[in-house]
């Protein structure tokens, strides 16, 4: 049976349960599938190696952090063909999240609404699923790990929550995301603000560069930004990256805006809106990325992604690779092979 009808039978009973429990229900499936051998039943992208950041991508579709924050699932995931896999957001400590319900879907628009709030298990846990997984093991492919803050931790220490994760995750990353961009933890985009940016990539950059000492080996570090910027912000934000040498920037996470999706059952729920509404908003950020950065600093496009169409058009708007979520949701494992081949002879 042809992976998007299997799909769509699939996803109508996913869809007819509550998200986090559906949730909670496919991920630990798909690494059942892995385990079992059955992974090989989807079909897999054919090798379109780009070098980004300095490290190898078999090819340029990536899985966006947030599906797996706690690093349990990462030999399913694998099994669907992406290039690379972003795992967290991660923390020092464990923390529940914000309360459920915490998950919306809005399928008119085909959006979901969230505000998980970085539930997780903490950042020894994180380490350990990380270390007992095929994919880190046998070297199977890009693993990013994407770091945050505990809900607790006062915003003018957001730093310590940083370093202490990169430290502990250093060892494991192919690279590291800097997550300050998350609607669902309090103040945090505040990081995104000229001053505490400034501080902020300094001590990560400092750090970084007495951890390559340490394991003889660099890891490249990346900055998760918000598509609710404006042009003088953009322009900060580019500015301090290019300064400090951060290695990459990721455009974009999720949107606080719901112009497009007024009138919708949930609509007003707080968290972050991503899907569809969210793609020309990423878009217009990474745009004026690319006119700030030009070719000093790659952008990973994120947003929006439905389809091999939509993936071409970040990568032409100036995204070097691109990352799904919410499209995998709606379109299903095959919209991997599909953007993977509608990328072919796209370049940035």
């Amino acid at each position: 049976m042809p992976e998007k009808l299997l799909y769509a039978l699939a996803r109508s009973v996913l869809f007819s349960m509550e998200p986090e429990k559906a949730h909670h229900l496919t991920l630990p499936a798909l690494q059942r599938m892995s385990k079992s051998g059955l992974g090989g039943l989807f079909s897999k992208p054919a090798d379109d190696p780009r070098t980004v950041m300095g490290i190898h991508f078999p090819n340029p579709v990536g899985l966006a952090a947030g599906l797996d924050k706690d690093g349990a699932y990462i030999d399913g995931l694998a099994a669907l063909g992406f290039g690379s896999i972003e795992i967290g957001t991660v923390t020092p400590r464990a923390q529940p999240g914000n309360p459920q319900p915490r998950m919306f879907r809005l399928p008119k628009a085909e959006a979901i609404i969230n505000r998980m709030g970085f539930n997780n298990g903490g950042v020894d846990a994180f380490v350990r699923n990380v270390q007992s997984s095929r994919f880190y093991q046998n070297k199977q492919g890009v693993l990013g790990l994407n770091i945050g803050k505990n809900a607790d931790t006062p915003i003018e220490r957001a730093a310590d929550d940083y370093l202490h994760c990169l430290e502990k995750v250093y060892p494991y990353a192919s690279y590291v995301t800097v997550n300050i961009s998350s609607p669902n933890t309090k103040n945090l985009r505040q990081l995104q603000g000229a001053d505490e940016l400034d501080s902020l990539l300094a001590q990560l950059k400092s750090a970084q560069q007495a951890l390559a000492d340490k394991h003889k080996r660099y890891v490249p570090i990346a900055l998760k930004i918000a598509p609710d910027i404006d042009a003088e912000q953009i322009k900060t934000i580019a500015d301090a990256l290019l300064r400090h040498k951060i290695d990459g920037v990721i455009a974009t996470n999720t949107t606080i805006t719901r112009d497009a999706v007024k009138g919708l059952p949930f609509a007003e729920e707080a968290g972050g809106l991503s899907g569809k509404p969210v793609f020309d908003l990423s878009n217009r950020v990474i745009r004026a990325l690319k006119a700030e950065l030009g070719n000093e600093l790659p952008i990973i496009g994120v947003g929006g992604i439905f389809s091999g169409e939509d993936a071409a058009t970040k990568i032409r708007e100036g995204a070097s690779l691109v990352q799904l979520y919410s499209g995998l949701i709606y379109q299903g494992p095959a919209l991997v092979k599909e953007c993977a081949a509608a990328l072919r002879n796209v370049r940035t």
